[in-house]
């Protein structure tokens, strides 16, 4: 464990800052299987809420941007796939 001052600030600042990000990966994961378990006609509103989800948390710097460009370009083509079908 740290046992300077700054060193232990940052200890603290570093466990907040990995449970939020837990929680920003969360709700992400969980709006991707909403996507992916919805029927064809709920899935396209489902798609805009999780590619607003993950663009946030692209933005946080919780995930990376391509990786969040990956999500929600997977998703996207899953929809239209559903929809097509």
């Amino acid at each position: 464990m740290a046992n300077h001052k700054s060193a232990l600030k940052r200890a603290r600042q570093s466990e907040v800052r990995r449970l939020r990000n837990k929680a920003y990966k969360t709700r992400v994961r969980n709006a991707v299987k909403t996507v992916r378990t919805a029927e064809a006609e709920k899935a396209g509103e489902h798609l805009q809420e999780a590619v607003s989800i993950i663009q946030k948390t692209a933005s946080k710097g919780v995930i990376h941007p391509n990786q969040a460009a990956r999500k929600a370009s997977r998703l996207a083509r899953l929809v239209n796939r559903m929809q097509s079908s």
